[in-house]
């Protein structure tokens, strides 16, 4: 279980500090359990930092690597402001603690956007940043040794072992739900297949922007947390900033305005603007799976059945419109 993880997750992180000059450490908690448990660390003199202890098995020493460059390469461009790894006493930005990779990153001011919220503006400015970024991959010459997943119709929803899980196995997954989850999946499917992955459409990454993965210091939107960054669709970066929110009415204007900014920056063809209905969809089934295969952690498991229950509507409409 991922909640019985929280022990050996804060025993790591109480270890990792030796590995990083950090004087006078006066406060370690708990910010987040996700993929991988975060810990803000304060400082007697008031610095605080932001400590990343990786699961087990979930992402390599090189994976890691390859997203600390990546994200590094556009905070020092200037494309995204990106928190910036730290490197402990020997040098290194991975350091290895009892079995697990640890990063520790300066901590960005800011606050974490709320659907509630007016985010037209923060989502134009959020479009324009996936474009900068988007352009960026495309003229960035990767490590030789650049690794990170992939993230396409196989290993997000039809493949034998997904990233983050099977839909079949969501919470509250009934028979019903079987065949219409089936159904809008198979349409995904062959729209993906149809869209095809021409370099101008699939590259390079954030892959999971949503609201959490974001912090607003006044006028800025700054990006955070490139642990799911991978080879997935330019499009699907339209579709996370949604995350857990796809039902809610509020959705088309807020899409509309991150078009509106990935345009002022970057032209936008209107076969993949159609498209961004197809990626809402394969997010929402994708988040399906990933709250049933987390279902110990708090955050996953308050969502609950209700998650899905509120997925019918969405595939019906779905289905209506694509199927």
């Amino acid at each position: 279980m991922i909640s019985d993880q929280i022990p050996t997750h804060e025993a790591v992180a109480k270890a990792a500090l030796s590995a990083f000059d950090l004087p006078e450490v006066v406060a370690l908690g708990l910010i987040n359990l996700s993929e991988n448990a975060t810990y803000k660390i304060e400082l007697k003199d008031g610095q605080k930092f932001a400590l990343r202890v990786h699961r087990q098995g979930y992402h390599s020493h090189g994976a890691i690597q390859s997203e600390l460059a990546w994200l590094i390469d556009l905070r020092v461009s200037q494309v995204a402001v990106t928190p910036l790894p730290v490197a402990g006493r020997d040098g290194a930005l991975i350091q290895h603690v009892m079995g697990h990779h640890v990063v520790l990153f300066q901590w960005e001011v800011g606050v974490e956007p709320g659907i509630k919220e007016d985010l037209i503006r923060p989502f134009e400015q959020l479009g324009a940043i996936a474009a900068a970024m988007h352009a960026h991959v495309r003229l960035w010459k990767k490590p030789d040794t650049f690794q990170r997943f992939t993230w396409d119709f196989e290993t997000s929803l039809s493949g034998v072992r997904p990233h983050w899980g099977r839909w079949q196995g969501g919470m509250g997954v009934d028979a019903t739900r079987l065949k219409l989850f089936g159904r809008t999946v198979d349409v995904i499917g062959r729209r993906l297949q149809k869209y095809g992955k021409g370099p101008e459409r699939f590259g390079l990454i954030h892959g999971d922007l949503r609201l959490a993965n974001l912090l607003i210091d006044g006028p800025t939107v700054k990006v955070i947390d490139f642990d799911d960054c991978g080879f997935g669709w330019h499009m699907y970066d339209a579709a996370t900033p949604i995350s857990f929110y796809e039902h809610v009415p509020q959705v088309p204007e807020l899409i509309d305005a991150w078009t509106r900014g990935y345009r002022s920056v970057a032209p936008l063809a209107k076969a993949d603007e159609d498209e961004i209905p197809t990626f809402v969809m394969l997010r929402r089934l994708l988040l399906v799976a990933w709250i049933g295969s987390h279902q110990e952690a708090p955050f996953p498991r308050s969502l609950g059945v209700a998650f899905t229950e509120q997925t019918d509507d969405l595939c019906d409409r779905y289905l209506l419109r694509f199927g």
